[in-house]
């Protein structure tokens, strides 16, 4: 993916682990646990990265956002987001995504029936993968055809953390 070189960035402690925060002047555009996979360039050392802005209103209500989660006190997010990096498909994907209520879940199958794409099961889970925008876009309610954990960029056990947070998973998979 390639992003907007105007973005700006801050951290978040998370219960999780620091998170990193990335803002366009349209909206949110990434959220990221450190060191999870497909962090964008501007992030792995690879490239000049993004200027650190801690004051960047929107990054700072984020974070407000993201503590009430955290603490059990928020089901869902209100704010602006940018999506505009991935492709048509991969925003379709994500777009589907936000429509999974906490608490619950679907499995790549759905997502794909959700979008039109019946067949495109592997090609969702690419697009689930590549989500930029962690917990916000709830790519971790995403769920195996028979209810399995399976991959999660930010690794299984945020996955585990995270379902069990929004009380998403049932007894028999922890």
């Amino acid at each position: 993916m390639k992003f907007d070189k105007s973005m700006v960035q801050t951290t978040y402690q998370s219960p999780l682990g620091p998170m990193i925060l990335a803002a366009t002047d349209k909206g949110l555009a990434g959220l990221w646990f450190e060191g999870q996979r497909h962090l964008p360039t501007e992030l792995s050392g690879q490239a000049g990265s993004w200027p650190r802005n801690d004051e960047h209103p929107l990054l700072q209500e984020t974070c407000r956002q993201l503590s009430e989660y955290f603490a059990g006190r928020r089901s869902h997010f209100e704010l602006p987001l940018d999506l505009a990096y991935g492709t048509e498909f991969q925003q379709s994907v994500w777009q589907a995504l936000l429509a999974i209520p906490q608490g619950d879940t679907a499995s790549y199958g759905e997502v794909s029936q959700r979008i039109g794409k019946p067949a495109a099961v592997r090609a969702v889970g690419a697009a689930v993968g590549r989500n930029p925008i962690s917990v916000i876009v709830p790519c971790h309610r995403v769920m195996g055809s028979n209810g399995s954990l399976t991959g999660y960029a930010g690794g299984l056990e945020r996955k585990t953390a995270l379902l069990k947070l929004e009380h998403a998973l049932e007894e028999t998979l922890l």
